[in-house]
């Protein structure tokens, strides 16, 4: 583990409204966005922090205390703080499946099945699966893992043919876009997603492994196959302090003559 140095750069100060520490904070986390910092490298120490920022320890305190809440820094006792390895994420860019995208990262992944059911299908539900209300699919639930964290609780319905054909296979290690494909004969076309963030209700919670009321980033996925049809409707809901969606956007022809 490398003890890290700072460069010659200042702290760059925002509006006076802010408070020194959250500078602080921002100004060490940027460090290690930015790869400056590394992975398990030990941070400065507080009597180095205080002098590059020339304040008192509480304040250098605070803002590390902030950091390793949000599980960037770790803290080992009589050897300091050191930077957390990066969160496991997927590419929203991409249409691929949860173990599929973690493999290709090294990461080892594994579903906790919660339940498999035949159910009449819900309106929102029925209108998405281009079925009628009440027609009956295959529901599935199930909490992702990355090692052994959870990171996601995912709630996903098929029509119920292709429903009962996935639904017999060993959905504990694969991907549902993989079983579709493989062994299904239905090719995945395209996705249309709708991204926000809730808090999680006591069952959310108690599943993910966090506090009633913490923050889930909430995607509402609806997979297309090769010829259009829906195949696929989620409701996903991931933990935002262990886990990322990261998504590229390009900037298109500007609609504006010049």
């Amino acid at each position: 583990m490398n003890s890290l140095a700072f460069a010659d750069a200042p702290l760059h100060h925002g509006p006076a409204a802010v408070r020194l520490y959250s500078r602080i904070r921002e100004d060490i986390r940027a460090r290690i966005v930015s790869g400056a910092w590394q992975p398990h490298d030990r941070l400065p120490s507080e009597s180095e922090l205080m002098a590059r920022y020339s304040v008192s320890r509480i304040t250098v305190r605070q803002a590390l205390s902030d950091l390793q809440k949000e599980r960037v820094i770790f803290k080992v006792a009589g050897k300091g703080s050191f930077v957390s390895a990066a969160k496991p994420f997927q590419e929203l860019g991409r249409l691929q499946g949860f173990a599929e995208a973690m493999g290709a990262l090294g990461h080892d992944t594994y579903n906790r099945v919660l339940s498999v059911a035949t159910v009449p299908a819900a309106a929102g539900v029925a209108q998405r699966l281009q079925l009628a209300a009440g027609e009956r699919v295959t529901e599935i639930r199930r909490v992702r893992h990355v090692g052994s964290q959870p990171v996601s609780l995912d709630l996903t319905w098929l029509p119920l043919g292709l429903g009962q054909r996935v639904a017999a296979e060993d959905l504990a290690v694969r991907d549902i876009f993989g079983i579709l494909e493989a062994d299904c004969g239905a090719p995945l076309g395209h996705a249309d997603l709708v991204v926000d963030a809730l808090l999680a209700d006591a069952e959310q919670a108690a599943l993910l492994g966090v506090a009633s009321g913490a923050p889930l980033l909430h995607i509402e996925r609806l997979t297309h196959g090769a010829d259009g049809r829906p195949l696929d409707y989620e409701h996903l809901y991931c933990r935002a302090d262990n886990f990322q969606y990261r998504l590229r956007l390009q900037r298109g022809p500007s609609l504006h003559k010049p």
